[in-house]
């Protein structure tokens, strides 16, 4: 803050002050031939008197006292302008020890979990309780309060993992997070005929019906173009997280529009890392809760 600035902050602080000081003095003074304490001189109908009962002694000192605890307050916190305070006060620093007080906190009561195997922890009441609360609190914006996902972010409550589902692969996606690509392919498919060939070839690979000669023709460009990450047998790859495209679960929809606008457009599905948010314990704490959610895992 400038000297000018800081010059003006204080000016109008000890303005306040002083109005707030002759306020309480102008009203509470009593000037020759002011009426009596309780008495305004106001009648009416010649025998109704209006009466008032002035603040007493002790209840304006209070103002005048509350107005020296502003001083002081000012002198010692900042708050005149550019001036630090005596007392050496700043909002910063109590925030780092709000912080390192409820980082200890949270230390102390997830240490008991931060070397527990994830498939104990899975049944573990306690450990669960906790990690539901986490996932809740940073999770449940994409993945839903109740773990089943929307378009575009998994359901965590089945058996299907583009990731894989063993409990390090679970605690590397909180960790670490995920980057899945699938990119665009129109250009490399060619014209409406090859793209159609192509759609109906993947929905055939989950028992959806399709034409069979566009199946058939489609096959030729998915082992040109698609093998490499789905597989020959289109059943995805956990490493390079491409799902399996011959169950029934999409991401994305199954739909043939829906098929078609991923080839044409590609997708792009960030899982962010969470480590340094979360830390080690209540990252495993969480992934354990997430594991037991998945089916037959639930204790």
């Amino acid at each position: 803050m400038s000297n000018g600035w800081s010059w003006y902050v204080i000016t109008l602080v000890a303005l306040n002050l002083a109005g707030c000081v002759w306020l309480l003095w102008w009203t509470g003074k009593r000037r020759p031939g002011d009426p009596g304490p309780e008495d305004t001189s106001h009648w009416w109908d010649g025998d109704l008197t209006e009466y008032n009962k002035p603040l007493p002694r002790w209840w304006l000192n209070l103002f005048y006292l509350t107005i020296v605890f502003a001083i002081g307050y000012l002198i010692y916190y900042p708050g005149l302008g550019a001036w630090a305070g005596s007392g050496g006060w700043t909002s910063a620093r109590a925030h780092d020890v709000d912080k390192a007080t409820g980082d200890a906190r949270i230390a102390a009561t997830f240490a008991p979990y931060a070397q527990r195997p994830l498939e104990e922890l899975a049944k573990d009441a306690d450990a669960l309780r906790l990690g539901q609360s986490i996932f809740a609190n940073n999770c449940a914006a994409c993945h839903g309060s109740d773990a089943r996902g929307a378009r575009g972010f998994p359901d965590l409550t089945d058996s299907i993992w583009h990731w894989g589902g063993k409990p390090e692969d679970v605690l590397t996606s909180v960790m670490n997070g995920r980057q899945a690509v699938m990119p665009a392919l129109a250009a490399a498919l060619g014209g409406d005929s090859q793209i159609d060939a192509t759609v109906a070839y993947v929905r055939s690979l989950s028992g959806q019906a399709a034409d069979a000669t566009q199946v058939a023709a489609g096959a030729t460009h998915f082992s040109g173009l698609c093998a490499a990450c789905h597989g020959a047998d289109g059943k995805g790859n956990v490493l390079m997280g491409a799902p399996d495209l011959t169950d029934a679960y999409w991401l994305y929809g199954g739909d043939a529009a829906t098929i078609r606008e991923t080839l044409l457009k590609g997708r792009n599905g960030n899982m962010p890392a969470h480590a340094a948010l979360l830390g080690p314990a209540r990252a495993r704490v969480v992934a354990a809760w997430v594991y037991s959610r998945s089916t037959g895992k639930t204790p």
